[in-house]
């Protein structure tokens, strides 16, 4: 069999197993999912009796790895991509193996599984993905690919937030899919919570961002009596914080902000450096709060309490020097009369939103010349409605995301 007919094979079994669990896929409130989705590895989960009867199941281990293997580096784009995680989607070997072929996006500047978005991006090259907010019901899609107008109905959606205005603050919250946002879901990706003012935003992660944090990032969460579950799911890592500077004289500008990342090392930019990646998902059951930590003392209730354990999170955090970014300082140019930043195309549209983010390097640290100049981020207007994001490493999609989200957020302070 050619590799053409090989994997228009492995399409209608794709397509065949999605027919036989999509009521499984109901039942844990997915609804029906499009194409141009990439769904959470818990959504994908298939029925037993469709992975034990597949006649590719059998196939020798070593025949099975060189055809994934051929299947993955001929498709590196999406849609085509979508391919590799149909061999995934066969049965739990061929899942196995198909994982152990596919490299993260730092390695192969490429999308696959639901986890490469937490993933940090590549090194040598930008992902270019671009934004569409959706001014009616709040909601702020993010997409693969250069421009709507260049990718068309193909463009892939990788996130999706939902702006939520609270008395005292405003959260984003952030999702694998378009409809469903609930904290609750297995879709959900995380949050950016903003403070009175919109000063002040906090990126919350579901998982932790790699083993090592698990212990070092205690779970965000509020307990406000003794009366609570013993078995209280962590779904709120504080991995990141984003300060915009107040422009108390009102003077003319695009706005400030600083973004500090609990998660990154300094380090992962350094000669050498590197930042640990999340391989698999964790489950929301595998991630308590020991019953022991949960006492009726007084003590026991400030201990927990979400300003005591927010601090604590950042104090934990700051020991290991994190990664921190700032605006890259813009130009004025004479001509035009107003600040200008190269984002190469990238931006047609003048807003105050736009920024493209650097390392702010300290002396005495080890990062190269070329590293402090090099954009980690940019953002930018391109049309009504229609913005660019394009994020490179150590920042993975989820949080190069939430950062561009704080800056939907009305700031009459900071302009």
């Amino acid at each position: 069999m050619s590799l053409k007919g090989f994997v228009r094979e492995l399409r209608g079994i794709r397509d065949d197993i999605s027919t036989l669990s999509i009521g499984k896929l109901h039942a844990k409130g997915m609804g029906r999912r499009g194409r141009a989705h990439i769904a959470p590895e818990g959504g994908s989960e298939l029925p037993c009796e469709v992975t034990d009867q597949s006649p590719w199941a059998n196939l020798p281990p070593e025949l099975l790895h060189d055809i994934i293997k051929r299947v993955e580096a001929n498709e590196t784009s999406w849609p085509a991509r979508r391919d590799v995680v149909a061999c995934a989607s066969v049965c739990k070997s061929w899942r196995e193996i198909t994982k152990g072929i596919v490299k993260t996006p730092e390695q192969c500047g490429c999308l696959t599984f639901p986890i490469s978005l937490k993933q940090p991006g590549p090194r040598d090259f930008p992902i270019q993905c671009f934004i569409r907010r959706e001014r009616a019901t709040s909601t702020y899609l993010l997409y693969l690919g250069l421009s709507p107008a260049l990718s068309g109905d193909m463009s892939k959606l990788l996130l999706a937030a939902k702006k939520i205005r609270r008395a005292t603050s405003t959260d984003f919250r952030i999702s694998f899919i378009g409809s469903d946002f609930c904290p609750s879901s297995n879709t959900y990706v995380g949050k950016l919570k903003s403070n009175f003012l919109g000063t002040k935003f906090t990126i919350y992660d579901s998982q932790p961002p790699h083993p090592a944090m698990r212990s070092n990032c205690k779970p965000h969460r509020k307990i406000h009596s003794v009366q609570v579950s013993l078995l209280v799911p962590a779904r709120n890592y504080n991995v990141a914080t984003i300060s915009y500077e107040l422009n108390v004289l009102r003077t003319r500008g695009p706005r400030r902000m600083q973004c500090t990342m609990h998660s990154i090392p300094i380090s992962s930019i350094e000669v050498g450096g590197t930042t640990p990646a999340p391989t698999e998902f964790i489950s929301s059951s595998d991630e308590r709060i020991p019953p022991s930590t949960i006492s009726k003392s007084k003590d026991s209730l400030i201990e927990f309490s979400s300003t005591s354990l927010a601090q604590s999170n950042e104090q934990i955090c700051s020991r290991k020097d994190p990664l921190v970014l700032k605006n890259k300082a813009p130009r004025w140019h004479e001509q035009l009369q107003c600040w200008c930043l190269n984002f190469k195309g990238r931006v047609t549209v003048a807003s105050v939103k736009n920024f493209q983010l650097v390392a702010a390097v300290e002396l005495g640290q080890n990062v190269p010349a070329e590293e402090q100049e090099k954009v980690i981020l940019q953002f930018g207007k391109i049309g009504k409605d229609i913005f660019t994001m394009d994020y490179r490493y150590p920042l993975s999609a989820f949080q190069a995301f939430a950062i561009c989200l704080s800056s939907f957020d009305t700031k009459p302070a900071c302009e």
